[in-house]
């Protein structure tokens, strides 16, 4: 019986322990979506990635179209063209979409035109963000800041503890 008691004492023990240690730990949420398009420099930023991309898809979609004509009229003419002339039709076409594979790839491929451009122009302010989290996390200890945007398991999160309004705040903009 002394050693359940015992035992009982200790789970106790060990349980309140365990409920201040978790009590003591700070958590916050922020939402990035909003804090960004509360941003204006982020807004410019994917303006400017939106023109760009379209440009740059023009030329692509331009040379792909050039290489659908060239097709059309191979087959149009392909019954009254010599084999020398079919091949050189034929090797003229693969090479124009060659280009346009090439081109793509140069704009929007994962080390691409477009990658880095979004890098150059996005990482400044990215960074500035992740900056005034962070010392609003120090300020205000703050063990974990989650990001209500990404969906990543938060079901829910009050509004008391998202510090969304005093990044924005922090970085100069108030709302």
């Amino acid at each position: 019986m002394k050693r359940m008691m015992t035992l009982a004492l200790l789970m106790i023990l060990h349980s309140s322990f365990f409920a201040l240690h978790t009590a003591a730990q700070k958590f916050a949420l922020v939402d990035m979506d909003y804090i960004f398009k509360n941003i204006p420099a982020y807004e410019r930023a994917n303006e400017q990635l939106s023109q760009v991309s379209r440009k740059w898809q023009a030329e692509v979609d331009a040379l792909s179209t050039e290489a659908q004509t060239m097709y059309k009229n191979y087959q149009n003419e392909v019954v009254f063209l010599s084999a020398e002339q079919k091949k050189a039709r034929q090797d003229a076409i693969m090479e124009k979409e060659k280009q346009a594979a090439e081109l793509k790839r140069k704009y929007f491929g994962p080390e691409g035109e477009l990658f880095k451009k979004r890098t150059s122009l996005m990482s400044p302010i990215q960074e500035e963000v992740y900056n005034a989290v962070k010392d609003i996390a120090d300020l205000r200890g703050y063990q974990l800041v989650l990001d209500r945007a990404s969906d990543q398991g938060i079901i829910f999160g009050s509004p008391k503890i998202d510090i969304s309004n005093e990044v924005l705040r922090k970085l100069g903009y108030s709302n």
